[in-house]
């Protein structure tokens, strides 16, 4: 399988670069986002890209923005990336990692929503019995599932910056009352239905990330990515026990590599090994084909 670690698109000026996604402008209007197979692992851009990974997350960002889209408008446009791209040899190398969106005004916030206790939110109620100062009940172990979904932000990073957790009084403060509160029932509200369609397919989605963007009117769209192994933790139902970090489909499986190395988590990142690489492409895969398949 092919490998995309960085897109060069003629005819078309280059916004930004990002950790994963390299973004293009198509016209005042409209944006090309291309995902490339970058993997990032504590904020870091790994030297190596793992094949296929652009694609998954393309296809399933857009599936999941068909399955919420009446929950919330998406960022996604009529537009289709093969009349924008004129180049047949470019289109052909971006697969199905390229999607044109509206160009919207990014909150400063992600919106991020945990159903299980694990992470940095472990680690937070270890040191204080809460994540981002929602009390927990007490005695809980690693991985346990939450009594009900929590809703916990964070500020967003620059690459090579680490995001910051923060309270919802300091969303508040960031972009209003109303706003942060729109923003956090909806957030809820999708990890809540699409954890239960998950796990009808043997997945729990452990938590997620969400970003969210404004039109000139000030109306919400889901924005970025949905419900992908990147901004999210997807674990194997069967393989489920508390106690322990699950084994996973996502990015966490090379977080783990990673943790064992003596490496202080600044650049540059290791190099990954080549079995590392291929069993991440496999899981992410197979990530996608568990959520997407049409019989149980």
């Amino acid at each position: 399988m092919s490998a995309l670690f960085e897109s060069k698109l003629s005819g078309l000026a280059l916004l930004n670069r990002g950790k994963v996604r390299d973004i293009y402008q198509v016209d005042e209007d409209q944006l090309l986002i291309v995902t490339s197979d970058r993997l990032s692992a504590f904020d870091i851009v790994l030297p190596q890209p793992i094949p296929g990974k652009g694609e998954v997350l393309t296809r399933l960002s857009n599936f999941w923005f068909e399955q919420t889209r009446d929950m919330v408008p998406n960022h996604r446009s009529d537009v289709t990336p093969d009349q924008v791209i004129t180049n047949p040899k470019e289109r052909t190398l971006l697969g199905d990692r390229a999607l044109i969106v509206k160009r919207l005004d990014p909150l400063p916030v992600e919106a991020i929503v945990r159903g299980y206790i694990i992470g940095s939110g472990w680690k937070d109620y270890q040191r204080t019995g809460a994540i981002c100062g929602i009390g927990l009940p007490k005695g809980l172990a690693q991985a346990d599932q939450l009594p009900e979904a929590i809703y916990t932000p964070s500020t967003k990073a620059t690459v090579g910056e680490h995001d910051e957790n923060i309270d919802f009084n300091r969303t508040v403060a960031l972009i209003g009352r109303e706003l942060a509160e729109q923003v956090r029932d909806i957030s809820l509200r999708i990890y809540t239905t699409c954890a239960e369609f998950a796990r009808d397919r043997g997945i729990i989605i452990a938590d997620t990330k969400f970003e969210f963007g404004l039109d000139t009117d000030g109306r919400l769209y889901l924005i970025d990515e949905v419900l992908t192994p990147d901004s999210s933790r997807f674990w194997p139902q069967d393989q489920y026990r508390p106690g322990i970090s699950p084994p996973s489909f996502d990015k966490q499986f090379v977080r783990d590599y990673l943790e064992a190395l003596d490496w202080d988590k600044t650049p540059p990142a290791p190099a990954l090994p080549q079995d590392i690489i291929d069993k991440t492409a496999a899981k992410y895969r197979e990530a996608e084909e568990r959520l997407t398949r049409t019989t149980l």
